[in-house]
């Protein structure tokens, strides 16, 4: 069992940024990817970014160039940096442990002001 707990969700007027983080319980995370999703009212859960064990990162075109992942294996914590908010970008945003079984955070709210 993976338990990961997020954190550093807010209010932020467009333009502005913030950094999450989520930190994952277990042995195991720095052989395993992880990702960070988000979900707006009413829209499917949609990938943002992800980063494997060896720190290659995939990223949404939406967010590309804007948001960085990126992780510390000796803290057992991943983050995601995300720059040039836009209210677009407002949605609960839910860290993933992407192993042989997938886990997920309990989410964070980011709400982005214009």
């Amino acid at each position: 069992q993976v338990q990961l707990v997020e954190s550093g969700g807010g209010l932020v007027q467009a333009g502005g940024s913030l950094r999450l983080s989520c930190v994952a319980s277990g042995s195991i995370f720095r052989i395993t990817a992880m990702g960070w999703y988000r979900q707006a009212p009413g829209k499917q859960r949609d990938l943002v970014a992800t980063i494997t064990s060896g720190g290659t990162t995939t990223y949404a075109g939406s967010v590309k160039g804007r948001f960085t992942i990126s992780r510390d294996n000796a803290k057992n914590t991943v983050y995601l940096q995300m720059n040039s908010l836009k209210p677009e970008d407002t949605a609960v945003y839910y860290c993933a442990f992407l192993g042989m079984n997938n886990y997920w955070g309990q989410g964070t709210q980011v709400t982005v002001s214009s």
